[in-house]
Parts: structure tokens; C-alpha cells; sequence
């Protein structure tokens, strides 16, 4: 049992340490336009050195990607949110000389990032949604049920989200944007999601599991997503997502059902990968025996290459 023990430590001592880095092949990530990386609910771009996308800009751009890692509100609308997306693209675009860009989203970037070329189709090439909350969570159906409008426990809740949604702007240096995490819960609720997709159709199956449209309005549409919660005993985040995934009937990543995520191309819903594993957190502890995230996002970067994208 002892050396059983000491077997363990050192196996979690070797997961906690920087993976090295992945052999760049010469161009292998090299878009035709720039990829922008747009972060979920409670996200950032970088925080106290942090990435959100944890080691994966850096894998993008040694392969000859041009890589901009965006910062919209960590709680907002979708359509807040979207807004200040469209204001950054508009601004790499300038700085690039490129006429498009392709998006990547996790989770309620997803929608922020459809929001975008849904207004503004002319300024992107692709949308890839990665655990990206298309059709609703069925977690903040739950909470919206559990807090009810206007009631002592909304106003509190709000208040500590609002606080920490606050800590994270001003970690990551975006204390100036607004902060609303009622709206972003109402944003993710399956009602809300399902208005927004009957004014932003573009590559939302019409059946529960199948997939959209490929291409709509000259925009590739990408997904892919997790299908598990408990993807590593030595990750701390794993027990939230082992707990939120409880309330889901079907496969999900912990937060979003892997169903309900698909849009457009669905190039793999079943990673052995939650929520945090998609975007290679907690520090890149996740599932031994899977598909590396950022492996993941650089197969896609090649996949738009190879689509002259």
C-alpha cells in the first residue's frame, strides 16, 4: 500500500509539472487569417501570467499562426459580449491588414463569437465552437429555478459573482468592462439560447444531436466538445464538474450537454475531456490516455489551413 502511495505522489507530481513543449512543424498551424481565441463565463485572456487557453496561443503561433487571445466581460449577455468582440476584431484587423478572421470559442464564447458573425459575416472566415453552450445549460436552467427573480438569494448570489467577475478584470487588466452576471446566466439558459438561435440560425442543427450547416453566408462552422466530467483524480476541479454533470440524462462535459453543443461540422463530441479540460486547465492536468487540448486546437488550425482559411 505504501509504495502504491508513493506511486501515486510521484504520478501527480509528473502531471503537475509544464508539459514540454510540442515540436513546431514548420507551418502546420499557419491560417490565411488571424485566429482570435474567445474566452467563456468567469474567463479571461490572461490572468497574473495565466492563460485562459493554457500553452495553447504559444503552440498556435510556433506553428505560423497569427494567434489574439480576446477579453469581453467575464459576465455579460451574449450580445454585450458580442459587441465587444466585434470592436476587437475590427481593431486585429486594422493592425493585420487581413479581411477576415477565424473564431474560436469555449463555452459562452461560443455564442459570442456566433453573435459576431451573425452581424458581420463580411469579417470572418470560420466559427469553431469547443464545449460551446449552443442550445442552452441545463446548469443555469437549475440555477435560474434555484434563484428565483427578484428574490434575497438572487440579489446575493449576483453580488458574489459580480465580486468575483470584478477580482478577474482586474487580474487580467479589463477593469473597465461591465460586469452583469444576472444577464449571463439568463444568456444561458435553454429559453434564452433558444431565442437566440431563431435570430442567429446559422449552423444550429434542427434535429438534438445532429449538425448545422457547414456553411452559411461564406462562414465555415466548426464544434467540437468533451464527453465526461472525472477525467483525472489529481485535478481539483474535477469534483465541480463530476457534481454539475449529475444533472444532466446524457453524455455532457460537466456544464454543457454533449448534444446540445453540437453546430455545424461536429468533428468529435466524445473527448474524454470536461468542462476545464478544454481549454487545457487545471495547468494541463487531464485524461492520460486522450487527445492532448492543445494537440486539439492545433489539428483544427491545420484544418483551416487545409481550407485555405
Amino acid at each position: 500500500m505504501k509504495r502504491f502511495a508513493t506511486m501515486l505522489a510521484a504520478l501527480g507530481l509528473v502531471l503537475a509539472l509544464p508539459a514540454p513543449a510540442m515540436a513546431a512543424s514548420s507551418g502546420y498551424t499557419q491560417t490565411q487569417y488571424p485566429i482570435v481565441l474567445v474566452h467563456g463565463l468567469f474567463g479571461f485572456d490572461q490572468a497574473l501570467g495565466v492563460d485562459y487557453f493554457y500553452r495553447i496561443p504559444g503552440e498556435l503561433r510556433k506553428g505560423g499562426a497569427q494567434v489574439y487571445v480576446a477579453q469581453v466581460s467575464a459576465t455579460n449577455s451574449t450580445e454585450t459580449r458580442g459587441e465587444q468582440l466585434l470592436s476587437q476584431v475590427r481593431n486585429i484587423l486594422a493592425i493585420t491588414g487581413a479581411s477576415k478572421v477565424n473564431l474560436i470559442g469555449h463555452s459562452h464564447g461560443a455564442p459570442t463569437i456566433r453573435y459576431v458573425a451573425g452581424v458581420a459575416p463580411q469579417l470572418v472566415a470560420s466559427v469553431t465552437s469547443v464545449g460551446g453552450v449552443n442550445k442552452g445549460s441545463r446548469v443555469a436552467d437549475v440555477v435560474r429555478r434555484t434563484i428565483p427573480p427578484g428574490s434575497v438569494s438572487e440579489t446575493v448570489a449576483a453580488g458574489l459573482a459580480r465580486g468575483l467577475s470584478a477580482l478577474i478584470s482586474v487580474a487580467s487588466g479589463g477593469s473597465n468592462l461591465p460586469q452583469d452576471p444576472l444577464a449571463a446566466m439568463e444568456s444561458l439558459t435553454t429559453a434564452s439560447m433558444a431565442n437566440f438561435n431563431a435570430r442567429f440560425p446559422a449552423g444550429v442543427p434542427t434535429s438534438h444531436c445532429g449538425e448545422g450547416a457547414y456553411n452559411v453566408n461564406g462562414v465555415r462552422y466548426y464544434s467540437w466538445s468533451g464527453g465526461s466530467t472525472v477525467t483525472n483524480i489529481f485535478d481539483v476541479s474535477d469534483a465541480a464538474m463530476g457534481l454539475t454533470g449529475l444533472v444532466y440524462g446524457e453524455p455532457s462535459d460537466g456544464l454543457v450537454g454533449t448534444c446540445v453543443s453540437h453546430l455545424g461540422q461536429v468533428l468529435r463530441d466524445n473527448y474524454r475531456m470536461n468542462h476545464v479540460d478544454e481549454m487545457n486547465h487545471f495547468f494541463g492536468i487531464v485524461h492520460l490516455f486522450e487527445t492532448s487540448p492543445v494537440t486539439v486546437y492545433r489539428q483544427q488550425a491545420n484544418r483551416l489551413k487545409n481550407a485555405g482559411l
